[in-house]
Parts: structure tokens; C-alpha cells; sequence
């Protein structure tokens, strides 16, 4: 069984099934429905509309949850890497459809699970099942901090305060000054819901000013 799953190391080193053995992890995957896919960068694994009766967890790769106004904004919402979940919330808040896109923004294999099988212990009884509602608690939990987190950076009213809000965020999660944000420019304004020219301005000032150094998306703070 664990020769049919190859992604058994990610799946274990997940918030999701931590403390769940491999062995069980991989005797899971029909209990819970889950199956693999692989998608290309920019295709959407789950797009708005859909029915809001699965999660997701990443494999390899990367992708992001977005939200898109009815004048087109976009808005990133969080970036989602290996062993990290997306549509959890939606898949267990009775919302009837998803009201954000999941999109791949590189090479990316993800692990979709039926909602409904892991709030329903199944009739083989599985040891692991209470032990993975457990976990999926706390993952809910941790992401309605983060969610928390981003709108305490997009309420600061300018685009200096919002990028460097976010970036000493950054600083204190890596222990480090110089450390690499999960996006590119335009993902990066899409977070922070500012213009992508207004912070590829205010990136140039704040090099000039000395207060911090970048290459693409690694930054280094040399003053807050």
C-alpha cells in the first residue's frame, strides 16, 4: 500500500495527519477518498462556483487561493505550499459553493480529499480518524490566525505601512532579516490589495532609503 502512494513523507509531515503512522496514512487514502492530481502552472484545481465539498493538500509544488470582485480585483488570499491545506474552511462551513479560485502557480500535485468521509468515521472504525479531526481543528485554527495576521496588514492605510508590515512579519517567521516571500510582484500586490506599480515604487524608495535590499522576491531589512 505505501508503494501505491509516493508522497507518503509529505502526507506525515502535514499538520493534517500528524501522529498518524505512515502505514495508516497510506490505509487512509481509500477510507478518506483521497486522490492524486497534477496540475500545470496556472491551471485552477478548484475554481469559484464549484461545489464546496472537498479540501486539499499539496504534494509538491505551490498554489494559491484567490478572490476576484465583481470588477475584477484580484486579491491573493494565502499561499499554499508541500503539506499545506487549501478549502478546508468552506468545505466544513455548509457553504454550498466555493467562493475563491485554488490555482497552481508552478508544477504542483495535490492530494484531494471527500469532506464528508472525515467528519463521518468510516465503518472500518479506523484507529487514526478521531486523531485526524483532531489535527484538521487545528489547522482551521492556525489558518484563522493567519487570515487574522493579513488583515492586520491590509487595514494599514498606505502601501509603505502594508509592505513593510508584512515584511517584518516575514522576518520574525524566518528568524532573519534576509529571508524569500512565496510571490512574485503581482501576487505580492494582490495580497497586500495595493497597485502593482505603487509597490514597484515603493520597493525602489525604501532600497534608496536604506532600509532594505531586494532581489526579486528575497528581501533583506536592514532597518525597520
Amino acid at each position: 500500500m505505501e508503494k501505491d502512494f509516493p508522497y507518503l513523507d509529505v502526507l506525515t509531515g502535514s499538520a493534517l495527519f500528524r501522529d498518524i503512522t505512515r502505514s495508516d496514512a497510506a490505509a487512509m487514502m481509500s477510507c478518506l477518498g483521497g486522490s492524486a492530481a497534477h496540475y500545470k502552472s496556472g491551471e485552477t484545481i478548484l475554481r469559484e462556483g464549484e461545489a464546496a465539498d472537498r479540501l486539499g493538500l499539496v504534494l509538491a509544488g505551490r498554489a494559491q487561493v484567490t478572490r476576484t470582485d465583481y470588477d475584477g480585483n484580484r486579491s491573493v488570499l494565502t499561499d499554499v505550499g508541500p503539506g499545506e491545506m487549501f478549502a478546508e474552511a468552506f468545505a466544513f462551513a455548509d457553504v454550498p459553493r466555493m467562493p475563491v479560485d485554488v490555482t497552481a502557480v508552478e508544477e504542483t500535485n495535490v492530494l484531494l480529499l471527500d469532506a464528508q468521509r472525515i467528519t463521518h468515521t468510516c465503518t472500518n472504525a479506523c484507529e487514526f480518524h478521531n486523531r485526524l479531526i483532531l489535527n484538521l481543528l487545528g489547522v482551521v485554527a492556525s489558518k484563522n490566525l493567519a487570515m487574522n495576521r493579513k488583515l492586520e496588514i491590509t487595514a494599514r492605510r498606505t502601501t509603505r505601512e502594508k509592505l513593510l508590515a508584512y515584511l517584518e512579519m516575514q522576518a520574525k517567521a524566518h528568524g532573519s532579516a534576509s529571508f524569500t516571500i512565496p510571490f512574485d510582484r503581482q501576487a505580492l500586490a494582490d495580497y497586500l490589495e495595493v497597485d502593482r506599480s505603487g509597490l514597484s515604487a515603493e520597493i525602489g524608495r525604501l532600497r534608496r532609503e536604506g532600509v532594505l535590499e531586494s532581489v526579486k522576491n528575497k528581501f533583506t531589512l536592514l532597518r525597520a
